[in-house]
């Protein structure tokens, strides 16, 4: 019965994810946020736990949701900024990779970005995530793992499913390019 039990907690705390939602075969467009697949490209997305356990021995996150647009239309003169953008600790966020089509900078970007986590090594383990339901980054998964990074986990549960586990976030800044 306990083994039932943390079984039903680990599912939702990965979040939604269900197999109901197929794989598209390209990549996917607005709406973002809606349920997403168990999988990309047939590989099990991670629940929070296996995300804590391989923080916990180093495994480098990457985050991919977008950076927030500055607001169109403001009256000139008026002073915008941009929100913190908080993160699971230590991750390096990519912001702006993880859309249908990317241009060829935000792809240089995301590859980039991989490669320096990895440290070159495309079998060296990587996590990649943003929010809960977010396409965002089962893209960005699919892109890596097609570009042969085979040490890519897909946490569909993101900040939030970390957060219901208990984890605390911290303010980060963009990668460099």
């Amino acid at each position: 019965m306990r083994a039932a039990a943390a079984l039903l907690l680990s599912l939702a705390l990965a979040g939604p994810a269900t197999a109901e939602v197929p794989e598209p075969e390209g990549f996917r467009g607005p709406p973002y946020r809606e349920a997403v697949p168990a999988t990309v490209l047939g590989r099990a997305g991670i629940a929070a736990e296996e995300a804590r356990a391989l923080h916990d021995r180093g495994v480098p996150f990457v985050d991919v949701l977008p950076r927030e647009a500055k607001p169109e239309g403001l009256p000139e003169g008026t002073v915008w900024r941009e929100k913190p953008h908080q993160s699971i600790p230590g991750a390096i966020w990519l912001p702006n990779t993880g859309y249908e089509a990317l241009a060829p900078a935000e792809e240089a970007y995301l590859r980039k970005g991989l490669e320096r986590v990895t440290r070159g090594q495309p079998l060296a383990e990587v996590v990649i995530f943003c929010k809960r339901d977010c396409w965002m980054s089962w893209n960005a998964a699919k892109r890596a793992i097609g570009w042969g990074f085979t040490g890519v986990h897909w946490f569909p549960g993101g900040v939030e499913a970390w957060q219901d586990l208990g984890g605390d976030l911290e303010e980060v800044a963009p990668a460099p390019g």
